[in-house]
């Protein structure tokens, strides 16, 4: 059997195989309310036979938004939205869902990527003054972040808690907050954007500090079989920046925490980085937190083919292998691994007929023979 179409288990969470779809932000909520597209997208990936589906960076407030039209799960509208599209989900698939959980910061406010993803001001129509670790903006020329006061980390951490109380009683089976790609909580832990002088800035212990207080937050407030996880960036890929070093402090941190997984991704921070792009190209992040901390990892980034995502996992460089940009372009990427590998893979009965006939065995539960 492939390792890739091997069981895992994140905490309490029984994945079939390892093949995790990422969360991808649609842009396309109205009032952070889930709308008839992600019935469509996310429908569609249901049906693909992955392991696990997160769904994409979902704020915790209004002001935690990365563009106007991000998802959100901050009032009774939202939840009524988005149960909507979770209960058709289940009813045509057993694929189990899970949710990411974001504040933006000082990256909130911005025009979809398709619009070109600049800062939308204060003062102009659908902008909103962001918030965040210091009064440091994320590029030159940009409005500066409100620096969040003790009352202002208090009043984010509570709106995580009722974000991921809200989660739970949609039936979502795990939560994943977002530590990465530059968003508020990775703010906190870099250098380049954390300049305070109180308990939560300075020292590399006072920098994890209040992502820390989140995660525990979060994990108190929601059921023990409901896994707690983080995605983090390893390194902000500039001179003085977070690092992998920090990464690994934070995530052993986490995991004393009750972190039930590591989802290693990089960047996002600073338009300064440069990355050097290759296949795979961030898994060496996750073999490393693999080994340092022992707590499960799932690598993302740049895995495209079956043979690299099952080498992936051989090599322990990861337990489970994130795909994002791949599964959009093949939304049956499983399927294909499947067959490319040797291995069996869920499909819904209504699609059973695709299964081609030199593999008949691709479909788990497949009738063979079918007229």
């Amino acid at each position: 059997m492939p390792l890739l179409f091997e069981p895992l288990d994140i905490g309490p969470l029984h994945l079939d195989n390892r093949i995790v779809i990422a969360p991808m932000c649609e842009y396309s909520a109205e009032d952070g309310s889930a709308q008839d597209w992600h019935m469509i997208h996310l429908g569609s990936l249901a049906l693909s036979g992955a392991g696990l589906m997160i769904l994409e960076a979902t704020a915790v407030s209004p002001e935690g938004r990365i563009s106007p039209g991000d998802l959100g799960l901050y009032n009774a509208q939202n939840e009524t939205a988005l149960a909507r599209v979770l209960g058709a989900l289940r009813k045509h698939s057993a694929m189990p869902v899970a949710i990411q959980l974001s504040h933006a910061g000082r990256k909130g406010s911005s025009k979809a990527p398709w619009e070109g993803g600049a800062q939308i001001l204060p003062d102009e129509p659908d902008g909103w003054k962001t918030e965040g670790p210091s009064d440091i903006p994320h590029a030159e020329g940009e409005d500066a972040p409100l620096m969040l006061d003790a009352e202002g980390l208090a009043r984010v951490r509570e709106d995580f808690v009722a974000a991921a109380r809200r989660a739970e009683a949609l039936g979502l089976q795990g939560i994943e907050l977002h530590m990465a790609h530059g968003y508020l909580l990775h703010q906190f832990l870099s250098p380049l954007s954390n300049r305070r002088e109180d308990d939560y800035g300075g020292s590399l212990e006072n920098r994890i500090r209040f992502p820390v207080e989140v995660f525990e937050a979060v994990r108190a407030a929601v059921s023990p079989q409901i896994p707690v996880w983080v995605r983090v960036s390893a390194t902000d890929w500039v001179p003085g920046g977070w690092d992998v070093e920090g990464t690994v402090t934070l995530c052993k941190a986490l995991g004393a925490a009750g972190c039930a997984a590591v989802h290693v991704s990089s960047g996002g921070l600073s338009p300064r980085q440069k990355i050097a792009l290759s296949p795979g190209y961030q898994v060496d992040f996750a073999r490393r937190i693999k080994q340092e901390t022992g707590l499960p990892t799932i690598a993302v980034g740049l895995i495209t083919e079956a043979g690299q995502a099952e080498e992936i996992l051989r090599s322990e460089g990861a337990d489970a292998i994130a795909l994002a940009r791949a599964i959009l372009y093949d939304p049956r990427w499983p399927w294909h691994a499947a067959a490319e590998l040797g291995a069996q893979v869920s499909a819904p009965p209504q699609y059973w007929r695709s299964q081609p006939r030199e593999q008949k065995d691709l479909f788990a539960g497949a009738s063979v023979g079918q007229r």
